[in-house]
């Protein structure tokens, strides 16, 4: 596709930062707590600006819960049959801790999300995820077949390895406190990516 020029580019440029300063307010106040008002100031624009973009807070929420997704599910790339599963569940831990470093209030809105029912991307979970959950399951189920792997259930996988990725984000405050820390820096985050990659490539029988 062509870059889009001139107004296409600042919109674009625009409804990704109020798509952030949005992620902000909902990982603090979630959706109830959540007010437009809040969220045009801290996107650094007027209320009436945000509302062109976005007509309501559903609408805008909806948009940021989309996002998330979609970034998530970029790192399942490379799951596929002709990768080593090794290096290819390596990748996508690394993939998943980097998300949790760098974008730790996707995390906290999606799980507010699925806490509450997922009433606004439930039929996102049941269509788009659940058919790319299928999709890299199979990959996986043909690698335990040809001997490359030990048995697991590949959909419990994804499970636990959305948990134990996500748990940096979502329970941030925990983590520190047990680890006596303020805030998880890189080196930690690098120590808790290497144990669960050794966690959990020795589960499913790889070095």
């Amino acid at each position: 596709m062509a870059e889009p020029r001139g107004k296409g580019r600042i919109r674009l440029a625009n409804e990704a930062d109020i798509l952030q300063a949005a992620e902000q307010v909902f990982a603090r106040a979630g959706y109830a707590g959540a007010t437009m008002a809040e969220i045009a100031e801290r996107a650094g624009v007027p209320k009436s600006n945000l509302h062109y973009y976005f007509g309501t807070k559903r609408e805008i929420y909806r948009a940021v819960l989309t996002h998330i997704l979609a970034l998530w599910l970029a790192p399942t790339d490379s799951i596929r049959e002709d990768n080593d599963p090794a290096i290819a569940l390596s990748d996508y831990i690394e993939a998943k801790m980097r998300l949790t470093a760098t974008h730790p209030d996707a995390s906290r809105v999606f799980a507010n999300e699925v806490l509450h029912g997922a009433t606004e991307i439930g039929d996102i979970l049941r269509g788009e995820l659940r058919a790319l959950v299928a999709r890299k399951a199979a990959v996986i189920e043909r690698w335990i077949a040809d001997g490359r792997m030990a048995l697991v259930d590949p959909r419990h996988l994804f499970f636990t390895i959305w948990a134990a990725t996500q748990t940096y984000a979502d329970f941030e405050a925990q983590v520190c406190a047990v680890l006596d820390v303020g805030q998880l820096d890189a080196p930690q985050i690098g120590a808790a990516t290497r144990h669960l990659k050794t966690l959990l490539l020795r589960g499913c029988g790889l070095a």
